[in-house]
């Protein structure tokens, strides 16, 4: 098939395996989430290749791939580009070309593909490996699921209802997030779920629970690896102006239900109003937010913002993850508002405060349980009215910052050491009813 990037020297490693890992990466969250799987199998002496599909590819969203040291694993890049629509289809298909390319030269080695979380790829890699080769794939960060509290618009309220109310189930959001990830779901064999909620969803769903294994979220290895790998340059470097206060509020927005004129220019204008205040704020650039930064006609504004109030700063993406680490870790950073779902595990793990841009979240927990995280979503007079309700409130900060640490450690190395036992107990990618049920241990799907 054209447009596809085979390294063969990558590939040769595979001669002679019975089992190999097969790592997807896709987006710069992969490049963390699923860096961990690497070192783990190199540890562990399993066979490792990396399946990158290449729709994450500039010097700055693609950057995790050089900086966690994932390139030279990539046995094919498949060059995906385009919309959703374009990026589905184009997928499905070199997925199920490279899966049969893998089947015919390796007859003899079982594939473990590990597709990560939410991503486009998550659920779309998986349909075209499975019809491909009538195997499933495993889920690394299976069963997140959407959830929501009671709204309210008054901030003390809602808060209550976020720490001590009922939760709901609420799979509308992020799109198309919530739907990659329950489509995943449906297409892995091996589910590896951050925490026992998730496996509380998957078995509701449907899932085999002797599949199902709670192993904590491999961000945190990434977290760890950014101790022992500093950045090249420094943050505080690049944007000397983060030191000229004691701490800020780092900003960033990115969601596609976000990026709608009303809850955007609802955010924007709640941010606008906590600078004019004299909050702190360092709002980063994601390319969600340039789109509706210029769609509404917004972008002079806020670079006027910028050069008008000295504690503003509106900066691009910070290249390396490192340097995200640095910042938060740095003492600067009072909290995060932020509509990103890794974050909130971040955060939790750091100890700083955050708050969440959206209406409901698959990371319920956080709030909760651990009590690390509050929901601030993009209403109109809610964002600021939120912000100031909690930046007012020492204890309120205090607690957060000192909440449940939610996530483990060693997630990979877990991850792989199942999938090994797994592999020498004989296990298949695929069963029937009758394996599920315990009545044959005999694999009798005919792939026609």
């Amino acid at each position: 098939m054209d447009n596809i990037e085979v390294h063969e020297e990558v590939l040769s490693r595979l001669e002679g395996a019975e089992l190999a890992v097969v790592v997807v990466t896709a987006t710069k969250p992969d490049f963390y989430k699923q860096w961990s799987l690497i070192p783990a199998c190199e540890k562990l002496k399993v066979p490792v290749i990396v399946i990158n599909t290449g729709q994450h590819y500039d010097g700055l969203l693609g950057f995790g791939l050089e900086e966690f040291n994932i390139k030279k694993y990539i046995a094919f890049d498949l060059k995906i580009r385009g919309d959703l629509l374009q990026k589905t289809y184009e997928m499905i298909a070199k997925t199920g070309f490279v899966a049969r390319q893998l089947k015919e030269r390796f007859p003899k080695t079982q594939f473990i593909p590990i597709v990560h979380g939410d991503t486009l790829a998550a659920g779309v890699f998986p349909i075209g490996w499975m019809f491909a080769t009538a195997q499933k794939v495993a889920q690394n960060e299976a069963g997140i699921r959407g959830m929501a509290p009671v709204f309210d618009k008054d901030p003390e309220t809602f808060i209550n209802n976020q720490w001590e109310g009922k939760w709901s189930i609420s799979r509308q959001e992020p799109f198309p997030e919530q739907w990659d990830t329950f489509v995943s779901g449906a297409s892995s064999e091996l589910h590896f779920a951050p925490i026992d909620l998730n496996k509380e969803h998957l078995i509701r769903e449907g899932a085999p629970s002797d599949r199902i294994f709670t192993v904590g979220n491999s961000i945190v290895d990434a977290m760890e690896y950014t101790k022992r790998n500093k950045p090249e340059v420094s943050i505080f470097d690049m944007y000397p102006k983060l030191e000229e206060y004691e701490t800020w509020i780092r900003v960033d927005l990115h969601r596609r239900a976000n990026l709608g004129e009303t809850r955007f220019k609802a955010f924007f204008s709640g941010i606008e109003s906590l600078v004019k205040e004299g909050q702190p704020i360092a709002w980063v650039e994601l390319p969600g937010t340039k789109f509706a930064l210029e769609k509404y006609s917004l972008r002079n504004k806020v670079v006027q913002m910028d050069d008008t109030y000295d504690n503003f700063v509106f900066t691009p993406l910070w290249k390396s993850y490192s340097q995200v680490m640095e910042f938060f870790r740095s003492g600067r950073c009072a909290a995060a508002l932020t509509d990103s779902g890794s974050m909130q595990e971040e955060m939790n793990k750091l100890g700083v405060p955050i708050l969440t841009a959206r209406y409901n979240t698959d990371r319920p927990e956080t709030v909760y349980d651990a009590k690390t995280n509050i929901l601030v979503p993009p209403h109109e007079g809610m964002v600021d009215n939120m912000v100031r309700f909690v930046m007012e409130r020492d204890e309120l900060l205090e607690r957060m910052s000192h909440g449940k640490k939610l996530y483990g450690e060693d997630v990979g190395v877990k991850i792989i050491q199942k999938i090994r036992k797994l592999h020498d107990e004989g296990f298949t990618m695929m069963r029937t009813t009758p394996e599920v049920m315990g009545l044959s241990n005999k694999h009798e799907i005919e792939f026609l």
